[in-house]
């Protein structure tokens, strides 16, 4: 009950932040919401009141905390094929119907849709429509309407377009074609501006106070008309009272036809990827570092499309920008997104007149530099960067898009994805024989630092990531876990990715997230995010180190110690180790190493057994060479296997005085009394107060290790202190 009223509490208490940032959202969904519709072929109205209804439901039933809803970028070609192909009224049929299947979608618990597309054919059907925004709303910037067959052709048509501006000899046109060039120009340059009071107001808003203030001017001050030729001005903005009463009466006649059905699933597809993809970068941005529930986000906004397609408005999505902007201007929960809705409809109550002073190029500009930013050059430079494969898929998706369309682009995206990583394997066996296996393998240590341990076989790609996702998913940011790839023979870009979105999402929620067992696949890129391949005879790659590689490489530098990620198989110093006798040392690798060798931590691969029965284990070990002898002992945590062999004959070695220390661990030795004359109070008290490692001598120098397993950053860190301090002990 306290709880409850600790959050009520809060809520009114965070309250004016919520006001404010909605207040200054609305401000970018105003001119945003107009540009979209007309991009759209819809009535401009229509834009705000998808915002209006998206705002109002999601705020109330959504599963997100601080996304901003309304029209998307992603959606303009998608309705404007549909407006064009069925009608105005058809198409609203279809916008509701799209949201029915959106609803289902959240039903059936779909919101991992996301995760089975590869981040490089998403990252192409971005640019695709960022491409398909930009090439039909630059000529309209321009006041220079055109019609052509595709995108391809508007965007060739952009010089003829400019060289006409420059030759206008209408007044109307050339200050229609000024206001989308001055308006491009605040696009570009606002954020360069270090102006705080400035910067109160958005850039988009800006643009609307200046051509509505232009306007005025001319009226009242010149007592001349705008000199802006009025077919490039907004018209048809309706009262408050007039959207009421022009309510589309809906039309099921044609939703039987093919041309329907193609534009309600690219409506649906287009708009779970874009909320989808939305939410999960948002979740990143979150102050309070929240996790959305992204299937009751996807109901919300299936019921909000279908209000909003009904009342004459388009698909409600969650856009990144305006929920950037949310963030960043103190929102806490989803009342932010509801007084952006309110303060848009009081802009249309109050200002609904004022706003057909707003020069259309004026509003073109925004969406061409919305269009540019998804396919900006920095894009292809980033996804070159992580592998030439992942360009060729790009391209792949961006050019099958503008082409034939999104559902053609994003699912050869697929196709190209999974050829190519058939080719660089060399085998579509790997992925026939183990795409319905079980990949994943989870489980919790208990041996007191309660870690997560997640094995990962065969291959891990976007066709399969849903099952490891599904597992980190269900651990708590703020624990400790760790990602083990070394029996898993393909990692692909968009396993990469996500695995760097975990490790950040951990690291601010005060966890921790390691990716170990990468050391030995093969890479062609020095990027974090490249795919990566195991090598048929295995080998260190020395032009790419992997994250774990790269921070023991930063260990290795505080601690004054070299670091090489070498193979080495001069393994000579481990021979007379009793945990050797029965194995066969392939190499150690990842070495750190003091000058005087005295103490050396490195991972290490060795085999049990043979044939059939052969089994190839890595793990992290840490070396201590003694300045002195010592007694030969091995040393383990006392469990059930101590036990049983305790019933065997295998005699157990007791310290007298400290049963603690005699239940706790089992000690082994053939000299007993040294091994209990060595293990003084000192000593025994260091093993007593630390957590519990495999120590073994073997005379003149010490073994320590964990898990059977490669260790994680901070086992590393932690196995360093712990041979450190037990060397002092022993000196």
């Amino acid at each position: 009950m306290s709880s409850k009223k600790n959050n009520i509490a809060t809520f009114f208490q965070t309250l004016p932040k919520n006001i404010f940032s909605g207040f200054v959202v609305s401000l970018i969904a105003l001119p945003l919401g107009l540009g979209l519709a007309m991009a759209s072929d819809a009535p401009p109205i229509a834009g705000i009141i998808s915002a209006v209804i998206g705002g109002i439901v999601v705020s109330i039933l959504g599963g997100s905390h601080v996304t901003i809803v309304g029209p998307g970028n992603g959606l303009v070609g998608v309705i404007l094929v549909a407006i064009t192909t069925l009608g105005l009224q058809n198409a609203y049929i279809a916008i509701v119907f799209s949201g029915v299947l959106l609803m289902g979608l959240g039903f059936l618990r779909m919101g991992a849709l996301a995760n089975f597309f590869p981040s490089s054919a998403i990252q192409g059907m971005l640019a695709a429509i960022g491409l398909i925004i930009l090439g039909k709303q630059f000529h309209i910037m321009f006041a220079h309407k055109i019609k052509r067959e595709d995108t391809i052709d508007y965007l060739l048509e952009i010089p003829f377009t400019i060289n006409d501006a420059l030759h206008y000899e209408s007044k109307g046109l050339v200050f229609a074609a000024l206001a989308g060039v001055i308006s491009l120009a605040i696009m570009l340059f606002y954020s360069k501006i270090r102006n705080k009071y400035l910067q109160l107001i958005p850039a988009p808003m800006w643009i609307v106070i200046l051509s509505i203030g232009f306007s005025y001017y001319f009226e009242i001050g010149l007592h001349e008309p705008n000199p802006i030729a009025k077919e490039y001005m907004i018209s048809g903005i309706p009262s408050f009272q007039d959207i009421i009463a022009d309510i589309p009466t809906p039309n099921f006649s044609g939703i039987w036809s093919f041309p329907f059905w193609a534009s309600v699933l690219a409506l649906t597809l287009i708009a779970s990827i874009e909320s989808l993809l939305s939410i999960k970068a948002v979740d990143k941005l979150d102050p309070e570092k929240r996790r959305s529930n992204v299937n009751r986000d996807l109901k919300a906004l299936g019921l909000a499309t279908i209000g909003s397609g009904f009342l004459g408005g388009l698909n409600v999505v969650t856009v990144i920008a305006r929920s950037s902007v949310n963030v960043n201007n103190g929102a806490t929960n989803r009342s932010a997104n509801f007084f952006h809705a309110f303060f848009l409809v009081l802009f249309i109550v109050l200002f609904s007149t004022q706003l057909t002073r707003i020069p259309l190029p004026a509003l073109m500009a925004i969406l061409v530099y919305t269009g540019y930013k998804l396919a900006s050059p920095n894009v292809i430079t980033k996804i070159f960067s992580i592998g030439k494969e992942q360009l060729v898929i790009f391209f792949v998706t961006l050019i099958i898009t503008l082409k034939i369309g999104l559902i053609s682009g994003i699912i050869s995206g697929v196709i190209a994805t999974l050829i190519i990583h058939i080719i660089i394997n060399k085998s579509a066996g790997l992925f026939l024989r183990n795409v319905l296996k079980p990949n994943v393998l989870m489980y919790q240590e208990t041996d007191g630092q309660h870690n997560f341990y997640v094995s990962v076989k065969h291959f891990c790609s976007f066709l399969n990531y849903y099952r490891l996702k599904e597992q980190l998913d269900a651990v708590p940011e703020n624990q400790d876990i760790i990602v083990d790839f070394s029996l898993c023979e393909f990692v692909d870009h968009t396993v990469m990715e996500n695995m760097n979105n975990y490790q950040k999402l951990f690291q601010k929620r005060g966890g921790h997230f390691d990716v170990v067992g990468l050391d030995m696949h093969d890479t062609d890129s020095k990027h974090p995010f490249a795919l990566r391949r195991m090598l048929p005879v295995p080998k260190i790659i020395k032009n790419s180190l992997t994250r774990r590689q790269t921070s023991m490489k930063s260990l290795a530098k505080d601690y004054n110690y070299n670091y090489s990620s070498k193979k080495e198989k001069e393994v000579s110093f481990l021979n007379n180790f009793q945990f050797f006798n029965t194995k066969n040392i392939n190499h150690v690798y990842n070495k750190l190493s003091h000058e005087d060798k005295k103490m050396k931590l490195f991972d290490i691969e060795f085999s049990e057994g043979e044939f059939i029965a052969k089994e190839v284990i890595r793990k992290t070990m840490l070396y201590i060479n003694l300045n002195h002898n010592i007694p030969e002992f091995t040393l383990d945590k006392e469990g059930f296997l101590e036990k049983v062999s305790a019933l065997a004959g295998i005699k157990d070695i007791d310290i007298e005085n400290h049963d603690d220390f005699s239940d706790r661990f089992f000690l082994l030795g053939e000299n007993v009394n040294e091994i209990s004359q060595f293990f003084n109070d000192d000593i025994t008290h260091f093993f007593e107060s630390n957590p519990y490692y495999h120590v073994e001598s073997n005379g003149s120098a010490l073994l320590i290790f964990g898990r059977q397993r490669l260790a994680g950053m901070k086992e590393i860190k932690a196995l360093f202190d712990f041979g450190k301090r037990l060397k002092a002990v022993i000196s």
